[in-house]
């Protein structure tokens, strides 16, 4: 089942609210393609993931006292985060890549990713993209880290600050408060972006207000996507095991995965605490039906007065001429 180049007016999307295998790139990969099957078995061209999903999100920095500098405990999380991160030119997203193919399916997964481009011991929050021809077609590193993230990640770049065509939608998608940032927003809305995907670690209040918010500014769909994890969840062979079953919270991530449409109404309100493949059939008649008062980069747009300069180069350490 292809998209690209369909001229279908409707498409199932859907959102894989799941656990990761915590801190596991292995396994949460195999889990990634496991349900990326599922999705395809439901009838959908398009299944997204949560942020950070692999190889998980760093939720031992707020409880382990993760600002303490020089701390062994911390250097050892860290160095474990590092070696369980994807590096996409080694091709540890291959198994998605291929169930992708397979089933003719886009795909939209948050990575931890440890690129080579900028040395290969930081990390980013990466949104991937892989279209139903099994190729990663975009990769947007989160343009700045929240709060105690940046103790783990560092910022990103615009290169990835692009959209895809998928059946008669234009598709982009952001990761977590990068949602909150109008000119991120708006540098989609100028590329046509009439269907969101916004990437979330997986609570109810970071998805319950901005996805409608999106949804009524662009006149799109909007997907909201986030993880569940509890205590439990987590692997017993994790580093300073002990130490985390002590201090971290029984829920971690909730989920909290939702999906708007066009007018900003609810077709699927936020959905908690269990593990799920949300869909919904969404029309692109709507689109253009709520297009017609409102279109934030088109009739409605004063580029005369008001216009924005992105800069999509991926940035890098050095450049060599040989």
């Amino acid at each position: 089942m292809t998209f690209t180049n369909s001229s279908a007016d409707s498409l199932i999307i859907a959102a894989a609210q799941i656990a990761p295998v915590w801190l596991d790139r292995v396994r949460t990969v195999n889990k990634v393609a496991t349900w990326v099957h599922h999705a395809a078995d439901a009838g959908a061209g398009l299944v997204a993931f949560g942020e950070a999903f692999v190889p998980g999100y760093p939720y031992w920095i707020e409880h382990t006292d993760g600002a303490r500098f020089d701390s062994g405990v911390q250097k050892a999380f860290h160095a474990h985060y590092l070696d369980q991160a994807v590096q996409i030119e080694a091709g540890h997203l291959i198994p998605v890549c291929d169930a992708a193919r397979d089933r003719g399916i886009h795909v939209i997964v948050g990575c931890i990713e440890r690129p080579a481009d900028r040395g290969g011991h930081s990390v980013y929050a990466s949104l991937v993209s892989i279209d139903d021809h099994g190729t990663i077609c975009n990769v947007h590193r989160k343009l700045m880290p929240t709060y105690e993230e940046r103790l783990s990640w560092a910022p990103g770049d615009g290169h990835g600050l692009r959209t895809t065509p998928l059946g008669a939608f234009t598709l982009g998608a952001l990761n977590c408060w990068e949602n909150w940032m109008p000119l991120a927003r708006a540098a989609l809305y100028a590329q046509g972006e009439d269907l969101h995907v916004a990437l979330w670690p997986g609570s109810v209040r970071n998805t319950e207000h901005i996805t409608r918010t999106i949804a009524r500014e662009g006149r799109s769909y909007v997907m909201s996507v986030g993880a569940t994890l509890t205590r439990a969840d987590i692997p017993a062979d994790t580093p300073y095991a002990e130490l985390l079953a002590e201090r971290l919270p029984e829920q971690l991530g909730e989920g909290g995965s939702c999906i708007a449409g066009p007018d900003g109404e609810w077709i699927v309100p936020p959905t908690t605490n269990r593990e799920v493949l949300i869909t919904a059939t969404i029309e692109h008649r709507r689109v253009r039906e709520e297009r017609h008062n409102f279109d934030v980069a088109g009739h409605y747009a004063r580029p005369d007065v008001l216009q924005l300069h992105v800069n999509r180069e991926r940035q890098v350490s050095a450049r060599f001429t040989e």
